[in-house]
């Protein structure tokens, strides 16, 4: 039996989908759909919501998919945990899928290696640094420091090499003091420098899109469709 796994994803976002169609079990197939974005800010983000979401979602319920993963991080924690909690629950009625946030599953992700320190990389500018914070603090999570590259533009943040997001990991925490290292962005080729910044800073790395596949590896596994 095959697995459909949706995917929602901001327009611009040129990593996430191959992260996951290069590690999805051969039994699955992905489908995606866009959410237009240009600018990765709270502006942007917030008329992607608005204004773009609703008909990516009710495309997607076209395709029929078993699992959702709605896939951006920050635009998950923008409006808080609750918020999140909310729309999720709306993308599963609408589709028919159970669905996961990349958000949330970041949480659980985290939760499941340290109850430590948690130290945050990110391409983002501040303001949407301190929702990812935010979204991880209100889950009891703690939270060492966020260090962003401060890119606004969202096709330019697939542009930064897995080599250089290490590099920023080791300048950002080279020091020590955290006990879990959470690369955000979907759209960050994070997970292709997971495990050179696990063996740089000595630290379990959990990224935006390692936690998502994760959660919807689980989600495939227990309902028997692969």
């Amino acid at each position: 039996m095959s697995a459909r796994v949706g995917l929602i994803v901001p327009s611009s976002n040129t990593v996430a989908e191959v992260d996951f169609y290069r590690r999805l079990p051969a039994g699955a197939t992905l489908h995606t759909a866009r959410m237009h974005l240009v600018e990765t800010t709270p502006e942007g983000e917030s008329a992607m919501l608005d204004d773009y979401l609703p008909a990516a979602i009710s495309d997607l319920a076209s395709a029929r998919p078993d699992v959702v993963v709605f896939g951006c991080t920050s635009a998950g924690a923008l409006r808080g945990n609750e918020y999140e909690g909310r729309l999720i629950a709306q993308i599963a009625e609408e589709t028919g899928a159970e669905t996961i946030s990349v958000a949330a599953a970041v949480r659980r992700a985290i939760m499941a290696r340290t109850s430590g320190r948690v130290g945050i990389i990110t391409p983002y500018v501040e303001s949407l640094n301190d929702k990812i914070r935010d979204s991880l603090e209100a889950d009891g999570i703690e939270v060492a420091r966020v260090h962003g590259l401060g890119i606004t533009e969202n096709f330019a943040i697939a542009e930064v090499e897995p080599d250089r997001i290490t590099r920023f990991a080791q300048e950002c925490f080279k020091d020590g003091g955290i006990d879990l290292l959470f690369a955000s962005c979907t759209n960050f080729r994070a997970f292709d420098a997971r495990e050179d910044i696990e063996q740089a800073l000595g630290v379990p790395v959990v990224t935006s899109n390692h936690a998502a596949l994760e959660a919807t590896l689980d989600r495939i596994e227990t309902a028997g469709a692969v």
